[in-house]
């Protein structure tokens, strides 16, 4: 029997960053992945959906050229086979780097679906139902998460899709209902809309993205009702009446009382997703799950001290870049180096709608609700030269500060390029930064970026172009 220093289970985002980490700290490593090295996000989620987002927004700036002066002749028309193709050439190329950076770090890779034995013994039974057991000193679960479904309400990826059936879709349906108006769902429906799918969201909360801040939510209805988008909020489905139609399919919700139905050729259910935890040998272990995910602590040490858990399948955010800071985490401390410990609130999270979304730190309610006294500072887009020069005014930029201690809380901003202009914000969160700090940062003109040294002079009124 084979042993390692370390044995990751899943080979996603997360799991191949931590294998890479304890390559590189000089610990023998294996990975054990049942499908496909960098899992959902790189085959079911960011990477491929953002591929088709962009498509949409180059259909769209097409649509849109002759407000730049360009004129284009002919009819302008999604390929969508094509587009799918793009987006797996993208996938296979970012496929084919991980597997070179696990032949780089003399990794192991076990293709198969692994199961706990014993605590240090891991059995893994490939395609073809062949069986081999490895020894680890350590593991590190990275086993992720699926798309969840409403209880009664069955996914048959065809007429009813999760993400993963969205993602695989042959042609662009002409109507979709979406069910739930969170993350993945706005970004659905961002998506079909720019490629001119009729769309209609269904959310059970009064508001669409609720865990934003609710002024980005107020801004992001607005725009996508300009857009036609039909948005219900306050809407709870009811999951048995779906029912298959000549034409698609049709849905019942109850809307502030009364009952509406829905009908369209496509349903996506867009509710969350569960941690992938059954079927693994965790009752093997002596770890323990809380409401379906893995208990771990601040180290992501689960209840076994031999075992780690990392990413979707424990209770943190559901994020990329989060499964790879905790899968660094959980290596320094397996080789019992210093550990800088996650600050969760200080994490980026970005929404690829367009205009797109990106926040750090608490909202605006959060901070009140926990007794903070608050100075708050806007900037809108349509002030911003960079912003007009692009063809892109919506949104704005928000930041909320602590007026006793000018200590800078939460920054989220809505429009242009969010994602990318999040990082500054998420540097000056780190640094403990002030609006002070920001404001007197000299940021290039003509930038997008400069909206944040605006919004920060805002907080204490003293932007320059409002």
């Amino acid at each position: 029997m084979k042993k390692y220093d370390v044995v990751v289970l899943g080979g996603g985002t997360g799991g191949y960053v931590a294998a890479i980490r304890a390559s590189q700290k000089g610990k023998t490593v294996a990975v054990i992945e049942k499908d496909k090295l960098g899992g959902t996000c790189l085959h079911r989620g960011c990477i491929p959906s953002k591929a088709l987002l962009r498509t949409a927004e180059v259909f769209t700036t097409f649509k849109n050229a002759a407000s730049f002066g360009v004129e284009v002749s002919g009819n302008i028309a999604v390929n969508f086979p094509k587009a799918q193709k793009r987006k797996e050439m993208i996938v296979r190329q970012l496929e084919a780097g991980i597997k070179g950076l696990m032949a780089k770090g003399k990794i192991d890779v076990y293709e198969g679906t692994g199961f706990f034995h014993s605590n240090s013994i891991l059995k893994i039974t490939d395609r073809a139902g062949k069986e081999t057991s490895i020894e680890a000193k350590n593991t590190i679960i990275a086993t992720g998460s699926k798309p969840r479904s409403l209880p009664g309400l069955t996914l048959d990826e065809k007429q009813v899709l999760s993400s993963d059936g969205a993602l695989s879709l042959k042609e662009l349906p002409k109507s979709i209902i979406i069910i739930g108006g969170g993350v993945i769902g706005m970004e659905w429906a961002s998506l079909l809309n720019d490629f001119g799918v009729k769309v209609t969201v269904l959310e059970y909360s009064p508001r669409i993205v609720p865990t934003e801040d609710e002024d980005i939510s107020q801004e992001l209805q607005k725009i996508y009702t300009k857009k036609k988008v039909q948005i219900v909020t306050n809407a709870l489905v009811d999951a048995k009446s779906c029912r298959l139609t000549e034409k698609g399919v049709q849905i019942s919700a109850e809307v502030n009382g009364k009952k509406d139905i829905f009908s369209a050729e496509k349903l996506l259910v867009s509710v969350g997703r569960s941690p992938v935890v059954e079927g693994i040998g965790l009752e093997n272990t002596a770890i323990k799950l809380e409401k379906g995910a893995i208990v771990v602590d601040e180290n992501c040490r689960t209840h076994d001290h031999k075992i780690f858990a990392i990413g979707d399948c424990i209770p943190t955010l559901q994020l990329a870049h989060v499964a790879m800071h905790e899968g660094i985490l959980a290596v320094d401390t397996i080789v019992g180096e210093e550990t800088y410990l996650i600050p969760y609130e200080q994490i980026p999270r970005c929404i690829y709608t367009a205009p797109e979304i990106a926040s750090v730190g608490i909202s605006e309610a959060t901070a009140k609700e926990r007794g903070y006294e608050v100075k708050v500072g806007y900037f809108p887009f349509q002030a911003i030269g960079k912003a007009l020069v692009h063809g892109e005014k919506e949104g704005f930029t928000k930041i909320i500060a602590d007026k006793n201690t000018d200590d800078i809380l939460g920054i989220t901003i809505i429009g242009p390029h969010a994602t990318d202009l999040i990082g500054e914000a998420a540097l000056g969160q780190m640094l403990e930064a002030t609006p002070w700090e920001i404001a007197h940062t000299v940021h290039a003109h003509p930038t997008l970026s400069e909206v944040l040294g605006e919004a920060a002079l805002a907080v204490d009124g003293l932007s320059l172009h409002m």
